[in-house]
């Protein structure tokens, strides 16, 4: 089974899509959001959860998300993303660091390729990767949704 929704969230419009029980999406979308997604109302379990879940974590009342993922991408890709869920709600890691921790030191380019490629953003905190040197960096949404979640996690919103 595959299901979606699109939603408006603080930084714009927000597509979830899961498929064969699996979060398999969470991307910035210029689609028109729906008005709400009820429980039970023509949509997956899942999919009410992960809304449910993303809901909270823009009020700032979730810090960890509690959602079976099932993001396409290489191996390569898929290491990289394992290590980004590891780094905690409020902190930052370089790409250097996840390049590390995934036991490629020298892959920080291609760290910041699965970066960008990531498919289930927030969940999977892309936005939590900087520079060595505490600039941003690059973000596939743009630097100021990425400034926006790190200022949310900062309780800066």
């Amino acid at each position: 089974m595959r299901d979606s929704y699109i939603f408006q969230s603080p930084v714009g419009a927000l597509r979830i899509r899961e498929e064969n029980g699996r979060l398999t999406e969470l991307s910035l979308t210029d689609e028109e959001p729906g008005a709400g997604l009820l429980k039970g109302v023509g949509h997956s379990d899942l999919l009410y959860e992960a809304y449910t879940q993303i809901q909270e974590y823009f009020a700032g009342k979730r810090r960890i998300f509690s959602l079976p993922v099932d993001p396409a991408g290489t191996a390569f890709q898929k290491r990289v993303w394992r290590q980004l869920v590891r780094i905690p709600y409020g902190e930052t890691r370089s790409y250097g660091d996840i390049a590390a921790g995934i036991g490629s030191p020298k892959a920080v380019r291609a760290v910041g390729g699965a970066n960008h490629n990531n498919p289930i953003i927030i969940v999977i905190p892309c936005h939590r990767v900087i520079y060595k040197s505490g600039a941003l960096g690059g973000f596939g949404c743009g630097l100021d949704v990425k400034q926006y979640l790190l200022d949310l996690e900062k309780g800066n919103r």
